[in-house]
């Protein structure tokens, strides 16, 4: 696909609600390619390694979750640069014009959610971790992470959509009817949030700051099938503590290796 750049709409969008909506991101090749993978998935159990990768999931009702997908296939590698978003990351949490400039991942999950399942409400602006905190100033942005998520199935009214608060990235106050982020409050009727319907192939990006979550998936037939890459700065580490394993970084193109591990071990020379 042609390489895509944000452009001065996407800025104000960008900035004003804190999120976006990337459509028809994923080609239809490689949406194949990464439900087939999905399709193939082995019966994990939560805390179960399949390789370099782990079945965990955040909460009981979150439903399938495998934590460091990129080990478990090609298609997964090809989210790591893909060019639908790339330079929006880049532009957006990759300290760009500065000592530190670059790209990070520090998550990458394929998550699959069925009939019931939702993500707690969680982030916002108010008391927010650095790690996720948005910025702008002096003419550039200072994101602590954003996140793109890629739909690979439909996911409309009913399949348990992505929800956010739009603005609540920059929100100094506490979201009065929220509850105690994290800890399992729905985002179905919480006042301010909005779905973000999406087409297979198509992707959200979102600063981590805003207050997001998924809603309740009360369809019955089908699934909910995505992708989640969380993008910081060059400096920032995994979440968990995960690492990529020698095999992976070797086999993969220098780009796709300096964002996975940009910052390369120094260590002496053997004996």
């Amino acid at each position: 696909m042609e390489p895509r750049f944000p452009t001065p709409l996407d800025d104000f969008l960008f900035d004003l609600r804190g999120y976006l909506v990337l459509e028809n991101a994923v080609e239809p090749e490689l949406l194949a390619e990464l439900n087939h993978a999905f399709d193939n998935f082995p019966t994990l159990q939560r805390g179960e390694w399949w390789g370099n990768a782990q079945r965990r999931d955040y909460t009981n009702d979150t439903g399938f979750e495998l934590h460091n997908c990129v080990e478990v296939g090609e298609p997964f590698e090809r989210l790591i640069d893909h060019p639908s978003w790339i330079n929006h990351v880049r532009h957006y949490c990759g300290e760009e014009d500065s000592y530190v400039q670059g790209l990070f991942i520090d998550e990458c999950i394929a998550s699959i959610r069925s009939s019931g399942g939702h993500h707690p409400v969680h982030s916002g602006g108010y008391r927010g971790a650095m790690r996720g905190k948005y910025g702008y100033e002096h003419g550039v942005f200072r994101c602590g992470q954003c996140n793109i998520i890629v739909a690979l199935t439909d996911i409309g009214e009913g399949d348990g959509p992505t929800m956010v608060v739009p603005g609540s990235h920059k929100s100094n106050f506490l979201h009065p009817l929220a509850g105690d982020y994290g800890k399992g409050d729905r985002m179905d009727d919480l006042p301010g949030a909005v779905p973000v319907y999406l087409k297979a192939g198509d992707a959200v990006l979102f600063v981590d700051g805003i207050m997001h979550g998924g809603s309740s998936r009360t369809n019955t037939e089908g699934e909910r099938r995505v992708t989640i890459y969380r993008y910081g700065a060059s400096w920032a580490s995994t979440r968990f503590g995960y690492e990529y394993s020698a095999a992976l970084l070797d086999r993969l193109t220098p780009e796709r290796r300096k964002i996975l591990q940009p910052i390369a071990p120094i260590r002496p020379p053997k004996p």
